[in-house]
């Protein structure tokens, strides 16, 4: 709904000779449409003596300090015991260091630091591995240790074992609602939630779970990579959308699934069903009814299909409960600690299937010919390649097979996930929990502020990301004569373009995410509180300018 004159371009500028047309624009994923929309913004600010504001991307721009502080107290813990075995000062040489009795020296080393918040979250972390977790103090220790220094590759090099544990509970916590299901979920420690996802689509693939010309169900909108993963050659799936349809009795975007949608699932062509939840770019959880509705569509009618849940966002939604946790037979779990703790740049993620799963179910009952090729493609790796199981088929699948001996995260990245995760298992209160909730909520509130709406109460909203739809708001509060006008003389790309033109704001594109046509999505996390009631007045003044036109237009005729 762009505010401009078709005497100019549908941005409201004159175009530039090098700047695609909105048809060529519209190839693009909204991550690389970002890139377009930067420079664009960017002359904008220069030309406005502004700062461009670039609310296009999720990195938050809060870290989490304790745990990090803690890594770094480690890595001096480390060098000393590495010195302790072996040290030669004038060439800049140590050794590897040594298990005996390197827990108590953790805690002379601890006792004799000056208090902080990263010495007492040590301290604590070791109490809780030894008392809570069961863990022997030594082994513990030197896992930390070891990790620290990095002189190892991983051992099991799926993920390390005490770092395994602290995650599970962690996963138990913060997916589970502390309430987890029974069994245990087995855990890949991987680089962040994308690799998490490319690993899973290939092997899913290589195993014959999913087959070219197979039908997967996406609920959308949804993160980009898995509307653009199935349309790749070396894929080639099919896909239906199960969409999150559902509107409000005020006429708004519930972001959330009708039981229709969700019915699709009954069909038995449909292999899985991949799910961000809580949704990006919606930013709501799936309401308890159709959580309900799911698992009974699933046990009793479709218990052979498999579900995949980025559940990223799950932390800021009070009460968060993962579908592994209502599912856990049927569901593969991706989880990422970028947005929570602030660590993009870490690359930390982490796949959890459950030990009871229909995945390794459904490779026992693979045709034997299929069975015997994958014995041979698994077989350098294990005696009995058949009893290999599907996560463990994902890390030799991550390096090739043949690289198995030297795969898994490096051993620094596990141990900073191990603290990420100590430190929330730690915080009794939640309070750091709490305080990220409330930075999201805080900026989406100055948001409408600057759009002058009232912003309406949903309890399973994340406010990690606001998808807003000048359709639905126009219908409503214009009329369908304006939509119609609007919609007849723009591109629905007009909207992010034009912003970027006139205001130096960045946002994403909604129907890059199979979202609504005339939608933007705002990232409440990356930007600076007082940054968010400007983009809402920038928002505010593209709609008044497009009004003011259709009323010109309408006053000419």
């Amino acid at each position: 709904m762009s505010t401009e004159t078709t005497t100019e371009t549908q941005t409201g500028a004159p175009r530039d000779a090098d700047t695609p047309d909105t048809q060529e624009l519209r190839k693009l994923s909204p991550f690389e449409l970002k890139d377009t929309l930067i420079e664009l913004a960017d002359e904008s600010a220069k030309t406005r003596a502004a700062v461009m504001l670039n609310a296009g991307r999720g990195n938050p721009n809060w870290i989490a300090t304790t745990p990090r502080e803690a890594f770094f107290l480690m890595g001096q813990f480390a060098l000393h015991e590495s010195r302790r075995t072996w040290n030669e000062p004038d060439v800049g040489l140590a050794g590897m260091p040594k298990s005996p009795g390197i827990a108590a020296r953790l805690r002379k080393f601890l006792d004799e630091s000056e208090d902080s918040a990263g010495i007492r979250l040590l301290r604590d972390a070791l109490d809780y591995g030894v008392s809570t977790l069961g863990f022997d103090a030594d082994k513990f220790v030197w896992e930390l240790t070891d990790a620290a220094i990095g002189d190892n590759y991983p051992v099991p090099d799926r993920m390390l074992v005490h770092c395994e544990r602290i995650v599970r509970a962690y996963l138990a916590k913060e997916m589970c609602d502390s309430r987890p299901p029974p069994g245990r979920f087995d855990l890949f420690a991987v680089e962040g939630g994308t690799a998490a996802m490319t690993y899973i689509f290939r092997s899913l693939m290589v195993n014959g779970l999913l087959q070219k010309g197979d039908t997967i169900a996406l609920g959308t909108p949804i993160f980009t990579p898995y509307l653009e993963i199935p349309r790749l050659e070396e894929f080639g799936l099919r896909t239906v959308d199960i969409r999150q349809s559902a509107m409000t009795e005020e006429g708004r975007h519930a972001w959330q699934y009708p039981d229709s949608e969700l019915r699709k699932l009954e069909d038995p062509r449909i292999k899985a069903f991949f799910v961000v939840h809580p949704g990006n770019p919606g930013a709501t959880a799936m309401r308890r009814e159709s959580m309900d509705l799911l698992v009974d569509l699933v046990r009793k009618k479709r218990p052979d299909l498999l579900i995949l849940t980025d559940d990223v966002y799950g932390t800021f939604v009070e009460g968060f409960r993962s579908l592994a946790a209502e599912l856990p037979h049927n569901t593969l779990l991706v989880y990422s600690y970028s947005k929570h703790f602030g660590c993009t740049g870490w690359r930390l993620g982490v796949v959890a299937l459950h030990e009871d799963n229909i995945v390794d179910a459904m490779i026992a009952r693979l045709p034997e010919a299929q069975r015997e090729m994958l014995n041979e493609r698994y077989g350098s790796i294990l005696l009995e390649p058949e009893r290999l199981k599907f996560i463990d088929r994902m890390v030799a699948d991550s390096r090739a097979v043949a690289l198995n001996h030297t795969a898994g995260l490096s051993l620094p990245q596990q141990l900073q996930m191990s603290l990420f995760s100590l430190f929330a298992l730690l915080d009794k209160d939640d309070t750091y929990k709490k305080r990220c909730r409330k930075i999201c909520r805080d900026r989406l509130a100055a948001l409408y502020q600057g759009l002058d709406i009232d912003l309406p109460d949903d309890p399973l909203r994340t406010a990690y990301y606001q998808t807003l739809d000048l359709d639905v708001w126009a219908r409503k509060h214009v009329g369908p004569a304006f939509v119609e006008y609007a919609e007849s003389r723009h591109d629905p790309l007009d909207i992010v373009l034009a912003l970027a033109r006139r205001h130096g704001v960045v946002l994403l594109n909604g129907s890059g995410f199979e979202g609504p046509e005339w939608s933007a999505r705002v990232s409440l996390a990356n930007l600076d509180d007082d940054d968010y009631p400007r983009i809402g007045q920038s928002l505010k003044d593209i709609v008044i300018r497009a009004i003011q036109e259709w009323k010109g237009t309408r006053l000419d005729s």
